[in-house]
């Protein structure tokens, strides 16, 4: 099987300030909220272990069957202003494909924008390329109507 890559690029403008979406972004608890790419899909952390070569395991899929594995291991952490990580997707014991992850966070007036870049290289054909980039693109639309909400009095 040939090996199918992509890499592209997001942005989106959050109304928090960079601490506040780093902590968003990096805290699992915080990733559990809207880390997943759609209303049918939850993310569960297992482990987390946020640090320069530290590692994260979660799963994710439907609510009653989250069976796809996702390896998450820690390259960089420059807080607030970026984080690089790669995370791998393992189903039925087999590596789908893994990603380097890259987030930048730069002050803009009261909020912070965030520019996502994502290199993908699949083991699984090149139909998951597309399925990837939705779903980082459903988890930014979750991380839009969440950010405000971090900044809610509870």
């Amino acid at each position: 099987m040939t090996l199918d890559t992509k890499s592209f690029d997001l942005h989106r403008t959050l109304p928090l300030p960079p601490s506040k979406l780093w902590e968003v972004l990096i805290d699992p608890k915080h990733r559990e909220k809207w880390g997943a790419p759609d209303a049918d899909t939850v993310l569960i952390v297992e482990s987390a272990d946020v640090r320069v070569g530290g590692q994260d395991r979660h799963r994710c899929g439907p609510a009653d069957a989250p069976e796809f594995l996702v390896d998450t291991r820690w390259y960089d952490l420059a807080e607030p202003e970026r984080a690089v990580f790669t995370e791998t997707l393992i189903f039925g014991g087999e590596a789908a494909f893994t990603s380097l992850v890259t987030y930048s966070l730069e002050q803009d007036g009261s909020g912070t924008k965030l520019s996502l870049t994502v290199a993908v290289s699949s083991f699984s054909g090149p139909e998951a390329l597309a399925e990837i980039q939705q779903g980082w693109h459903g988890g930014l639309e979750n991380l839009e109507h969440y950010a405000p909400t971090v900044l809610a009095p509870h």
